[in-house]
This record gives structure tokens, C-alpha cells and sequence, in this order.
């Protein structure tokens, strides 16, 4: 990956303009970043590559349904060897309501993915590092909206409303026998910073034809086996509904469940991302590198993608504190090159060996965002004392992961200043691409780059970092 300020050919954005249009369409509710004049650059193999990460993506969600079913159900996971794994389900469920466990391992959402998939990629000296895989991701509304602003910039990723028309088009999927299914995009109160980008793209969708609507959650209701929302004082039936909301949310959403009640008995309307909490579980990482899981993984994952997916999913631990017998070690980091008993022991390891990511798996409040992410390194002793306490503690209904830190490189990219000065910024970077799934087929939609400055180690949707789109860099 090159530095933009070096090679870049592509017509620039003036401040004006910038303010401008965001001054117009406000995207997010309180929130502001830096603006730069060009969308980051990425070359042709980059862009295959992220590619090739969204077909991973999609076998990795369904070789986790199939993990977790067989788990759940006390199956064997592989086809011509016994290998029996009921901790997993124990993992995934723990903590998790039971109409929840229940929905999630119906008959009738079996086969149910999300229809937008977004990783995190970390861009770093080794290539990129995926970090997550987002099921309810925030920024949709806000790509597709720069990706048009951006537009007169040659090589935009995902140029023109393609993410709106693949967005609409999946959404539309999920009901083949409706010509023209409602939609709705219920946003809830806990996710109202994202309502903006919602309302913004329910709109778009609106004036290429579709019956879409951006909604409270408190305006659905159900009548009989249907699901209905007030649309300026009438009853609207809605086919598709677009959850935009953590399944933790559900006891303050009272039509929540009502809709799994209604799917599990196989309901009409569909609901994307399905209520299924395994898929939203940061602890599907740690069980991709987990040494009892390794042929199940090369039996259900293609070549291709084992083999990308082993290259850029970091190291991975599940803190479950369990007694051990006396001559048990734990699946852990070592401390002083030695393996350890008890999660305590990481209180002493050294800042190297604190080269780890510790954060809430999910089901919380705190697990989404960075709200839970500690970078041991960064951190002081008393820190990670105190985060690995946290952790402990939080057990056995919210559980931790471990995940070894890759750290970004250094990048350049030119920046507005306040006082709308141009300057060539150093910073790290992530990149956000949205897939968008019918079927078989994963589609790259567009990338959303967060570029933040270079004294960040940890990188989200701060105030003084850009957001802005990709493009190929030889376009």
C-alpha cells in the first residue's frame, strides 16, 4: 500500500465543498471527523484481496452455523472421524437468554445469514489483519453517501449507488415471491447515532422505487402471523425488516419476542441479520485458531479461503477462569515463555508479552464500538491488572477474548486542518468493506477507510480521525 500523499493524480475535494455537503446530510447524530480532500487509494491485488476476504467471510458464517448446530445437538462435527465439542455451544450460549438460545438453533431460520457482512481490516506491515466480523455494522449509509460524493474521483470502490442498489436488491432477496416487498429499517434507541445514515438510505431507497421505511422498533407491531408498522398513522405490512439493533437490546424492545415467535412458527416476513447470537459472538475468532477445531475447519472452509483466512485472523483466547487439575496448563499466552494455570498469572507477564488485545466477546452493552478494548501494551501495569480482573470477574455470563495485537503501519494521506490548511497527515489505518449476500453470491459494495492519527493504537470513528472511500489507486 502507498502513502496517497505521494502518487496521488485524483481531482481533490475542496473544505467548501466538504462542509458543505455535510452540512446538508448529517450521517451520523453528534459525531464529526477530519476531512481530507481524496479517497484512499488501494491497488488492483488489494482490492482482490478484499474481495477474496468477503467469500471467506461468508464460508466462515456458515461453517459457524454448522459448528454450532452440531454442538448444540451433541453431533459429531466431522464426517469420517469422531469429534464431539459441546463447549462450544456451552460458549456461545452462555449468558444468552433462553428464547434466545432457542431461536437461534430453530428449523425454520436455519440456513439465515446477514444480508451486509463487514470485517475490520487493519492494515499493517505483514498485510491486513482481521480483527471482527460485524453482523449488525454501522457505516452503510455513510459509505454508500461518500462513495457519491467521492464520485468524480476515478476508481471509486463501489462507484455510484451500487451500495444502496446491492443493499435494496438483498433486502428484496429475502422475499422471492413478493414482486415488491416493504421494507423496514428498525433502528433502536441504543444504536440512534446510526438513525441518520438509516433514515438517509430509506430514503434513497425510496426514490428507486422500493416501499422502505426507517422505523422505531416501539412502531412495529404484530397482527396474527404478520408484522406491521405505523407509517404516519396507518398500519403498513412489512415484508423484510432490516434489524438495526444488538441482540442484548432485546428487553428493552417489546415486539422482540413477538418476531421470533412468529419466525420459528414460520412467519411470512423475514428479519435480517437473523436473531442469532452466535453470529454476533467476538469469540468466533478465538474458535477459528482453536487446536480441537483445526480439521473441522479444513473440512468446511475451501482451500482458498483457509488458507487466507489462517494468513489474517489474528491469534485468538477465550478467557473461560476454570479450575484445573494439577498437571493442566491453559489454551493462553505464556507468561516468561511458560505456559499458566490461571488467567491471573497474565498479570505479570511483560509489556511484550502484553501484546494482546483484550474486549468483551458480545451480548453487552460494552461490546460493541471500543468501549471494552484494552491494548495491553499500551496500557500500565495497574491497567491490566485491572482488565484482567474485569475479565475474571465478568465470568461465567459475559466472557473475554484474548487476541494478539497486529500493529498498523505508518500511512500518509493529505488532511484538512481546522483552519482549512492542507497538510500530509501520518496516521493507521482500517479499512471497513460492506459485502452484501444473495445466495450464494458475496458482493463487495464498497470500503469505508478510517485513518486515524499515528499516536492511536487502537482505530474506530474518533473525532479527529477521516473517514472517507477507496479507490484504485491506478484508475
Amino acid at each position: 500500500m502507498t502513502d496517497a500523499c505521494a502518487e496521488s493524480t485524483a481531482p481533490e475535494l475542496s473544505l467548501e465543498a466538504l462542509r458543505e455537503a455535510f452540512d446538508h446530510q448529517a450521517l451520523f447524530e453528534n459525531k464529526t471527523w477530519r476531512l481530507s480532500p481524496e479517497a484512499w487509494p488501494l491497488t488492483d491485488d488489494e482490492v482482490e484481496t478484499v474481495r477474496d476476504i468477503g467469500r471467506a467471510c461468508l464460508e466462515f458464517h456458515r461453517a459457524m452455523e454448522l459448528l454450532y448446530t452440531r454442538s448444540r445437538e451433541g453431533r459429531n462435527l466431522l464426517r469420517n472421524r469422531n469429534l464431539e465439542a459441546p463447549w462450544v455451544a456451552e460458549y456461545l450460549d452462555r449468558g444468552k437468554p433462553e428464547g434466545l438460545r432457542r431461536h437461534a438453533a430453530a428449523k425454520a431460520v436455519r440456513g439465515s445469514h446477514p444480508v451486509v457482512i463487514r470485517p475490520d481490516l487493519l492494515v499493517t506491515e505483514q498485510g491486513f489483519a482481521l480483527t471482527e466480523i460485524d453482523s449488525v455494522p454501522g457505516g452503510i449509509g455513510l459509505t454508500a453517501y461518500l462513495n457519491r460524493l467521492y464520485g468524480g474521483q476515478a476508481g471509486i470502490v463501489g462507484a455510484g449507488d451500487r451500495m444502496i442498489e446491492r443493499f435494496g436488491a438483498g433486502l428484496a432477496a429475502l422475499r422471492p415471491d413478493k414482486p415488491d416487498p416493504s421494507i423496514g429499517i428498525a433502528v433502536s434507541q441504543e444504536a440512534a447515532t446510526y438513525r441518520p445514515e438509516m433514515q438517509w438510505m430509506a430514503e434513497e431507497l425510496a426514490a428507486r422505487g422500493h416501499r422502505a421505511y426507517c422505523l422505531d422498533p416501539d412502531e412495529l407491531m404484530t397482527l396474527g402471523d404478520s408484522l406491521c408498522a405505523d407509517v404516519k398513522g396507518n398500519p403498513e405490512e412489512i415484508d423484510v425488516l432490516y434489524r438495526f439493533w444488538e441482540l442484548f437490546d432485546h428487553p428493552n424492545l417489546s415486539v422482540a419476542p413477538h418476531l421470533m415467535e412468529l419466525l420459528e412458527g414460520g412467519a411470512p416476513f423475514a428479519v435480517t441479520p437473523p436473531m442469532r447470537h452466535f453470529q454476533e459472538e467476538k469469540l468466533a475468532l478465538a474458535l477459528f485458531h482453536h487446536h480441537l477445531l483445526g480439521d473441522f475447519w479444513r473440512e468446511n472452509l475451501s482451500k482458498r479461503s483457509l488458507r487466507l483466512l489462517k494468513r489474517i485472523v489474528p491469534r485468538g483466547w477465550i478467557m473461560d477462569p476454570v479450575s484445573l487439575p494439577p498437571n493442566a496448563v491453559l489454551d493462553a499466552p505464556h507468561v516468561g515463555g511458560q505456559p499458566i494455570w490461571r488467567w491471573e498469572q497474565l498479570i505479570d507477564a511483560s509489556q511484550r508479552e502484553r501484546n494482546l488485545i483484550l474486549k468483551l466477546s458480545g451480548f453487552h452493552e460494552n461490546a460493541w464500538g471500543a468501549r471494552s478494548v484494552l491494548l495491553g501494551s499500551d496500557a500500565s501495569r495497574d491497567e491490566w491488572a485491572d482488565g484482567i480482573a474485569e475479565a475474571i470477574e465478568s465470568a461465567p455470563d459475559n466472557l473475554y477474548i484474548l487476541q494478539e495485537y497486529r500493529k498498523p503501519r505508518r500511512l500518509r494521506h493529505p488532511v484538512y486542518d481546522e483552519d482549512g490548511g492542507l497538510r500530509p497527515m501520518e496516521g493507521r489505518l482500517r479499512l471497513c468493506p460492506y459485502y452484501f449476500v444473495e445466495g450464494d453470491e458475496v458482493d463487495l459494495g464498497g470500503i469505508l477507510a478510517t485513518f486515524c492519527p499515528a499516536d492511536k493504537k487502537i482505530i474506530h470513528g474518533m473525532r479527529d480521525a477521516a473517514l472517507l472511500p477507496c479507490r484504485l489507486s491506478g484508475a
